[in-house]
């Protein structure tokens, strides 16, 4: 049985307020926006973003996202040249498409897909391959967590800072949870898990030991505080990468 059988479909306007608990919630698989619409199918680990756009409509997404459109959306490519960019990984070239007609995008890898409704007032932090795409009204910009925060945290020294009202679609390597906290409230996550925050965290080490890699940052957490927000994923990039190497070293010598 597929995640949509089991989860009703709810239509949700950018008024969405999250409702603070102490666990995970459930995802929101469809929804609407100033000039159109969205459903969000193959959910957990294939997940594609079906978008319904209205005449004069736009969205912006990462370059290569799209899987296939209607003959009427304009597709026009937009390159951001800076040199803070090219240092950085940062994207330099964005999508932009514009309706009327349907729109369906993916990222490179396997993962989810979520919405993340922004209401003009709250400015959240996103992992730079986090980011799919965002209505038009969305502002983005890369900037600096500090060395010694990106070093110990395992994200990019430069993440997205999102602003704005509208909606913007994150992507995960694997499942999604969201983890509410309400102020004061604090809860520890997995450095290679981070997806998106809106709260203060500081890092720690798991359990206290001192033996732990200061070169790797094995065994280093980030502690949340509320009130806020925090997105995880359910499965570690680096770890993914680390087995991909691991096996492939294995099959080439033998």
């Amino acid at each position: 049985m597929s995640y949509q059988q089991t989860q009703p479909q709810q239509q949700q306007q950018l008024s969405y307020a999250p409702r603070a608990t102490s666990g995970p919630q459930a995802q929101q698989d469809a929804g609407a926006f100033q000039g159109g619409s969205f459903t969000i199918a193959h959910r957990d680990t294939n997940a594609i973003l079906n978008l319904d756009l209205q005449e004069g409509a736009t969205i912006r997404a990462i370059p290569g996202a799209m899987i296939h459109m209607s003959n009427s959306v304009q597709l026009a490519g937009k390159v951001k040249f800076s040199m803070k960019k090219l240092f950085t990984g940062g994207d330099l070239a964005e999508s932009t498409y514009s309706g009327p007609g349907k729109i369906a995008l993916a990222p490179t890898l396997f993962g989810d897909i979520i919405p993340l409704p922004m209401n003009g007032q709250q400015p959240w932090n996103v992992g730079k391959d986090a980011f799919l795409a965002c209505t038009t009204e969305i502002s983005k910009e890369l900037k600096s967590q500090g060395l010694g925060k990106a070093f110990f945290s395992g994200e990019d020294l430069f993440i997205y800072r999102m602003g704005g009202q509208g909606i913007v679609w994150l992507t995960s390597f694997g499942a999604v949870d969201r983890l509410d906290l309400q102020s004061g409230e604090e809860h520890t996550v997995d450095n290679g898990h981070l997806v998106a925050w809106n709260c203060d965290f500081r890092i720690e080490r798991a359990g206290g030991s001192s033996s732990t890699s200061f070169k790797t940052g094995e065994g280093l957490v980030c502690r949340f505080t509320g009130p806020g927000s925090v997105y995880v994923q359910t499965r570690n990039m680096s770890d993914f990468k680390s087995f991909i190497r691991a096996n492939s070293a294995g099959a080439a010598a033998a």
